[in-house]
C-alpha cells in the first residue's frame, strides 16, 4: 500500500533522494527588467540573481526548440549531484535530454503528472 505524505512532511525528492530546491521558472511573453539573452537557446531569462526566493522569468523567442510544456507551464528546479543517476534510479520521464546551457552547468527536464521539472548539476571550473 502506498504511503501518502502528510502536510508537515517534505517531498520524497528532498527528504529521501537529497535533491535541493534551486529555482522556480515562470514562462512569460512580456519583456522583463534585466533580461539576459541566451542565443543558442533562443531564450531570455531574468529575476533569478535578484530574487531571494529563486524566481526566474523565462521568455522564449520564436523558433525556440524547447518542449511546449516548458514554454507554457512553470517549472521547479532541483540541484542534484548526478543527472544520469537520478534519471535512471527513479525512472524519470525525460523531456529534454541532459545538456549544458552554460559552462559548469548541466540540466535535464523531466515531466511528472503534467508538470515540467528541471534537474540541474553544477561543476566547479
Amino acid at each position: 500500500m502506498k504511503k501518502f505524505r502528510l502536510d508537515n512532511e517534505l517531498p520524497e525528492s528532498i527528504e529521501k533522494w537529497g535533491w535541493k530546491f534551486h529555482h522556480l521558472g515562470i514562462p512569460t511573453d512580456r519583456s522583463m527588467p534585466g533580461e539576459k539573452y541566451i542565443p543558442h537557446l533562443k531564450i531570455y531569462v531574468s529575476g533569478f540573481s535578484e530574487s531571494p526566493f529563486g524566481i526566474e522569468w523565462m521568455r522564449f523567442e520564436k523558433g525556440c526548440e524547447f518542449n511546449k510544456l516548458i514554454c507554457t507551464v512553470p517549472h521547479i528546479a532541483f540541484q542534484v549531484d548526478n543527472l544520469e543517476y537520478e534519471i535512471s534510479a527513479h525512472k524519470l520521464k525525460v523531456i529534454t535530454e541532459p545538456n549544458s546551457p552554460s559552462d559548469g552547468v548541466r540540466v535535464a527536464m523531466i515531466e511528472h503528472n503534467g508538470a515540467p521539472i528541471e534537474l540541474i548539476e553544477f561543476h566547479t571550473l
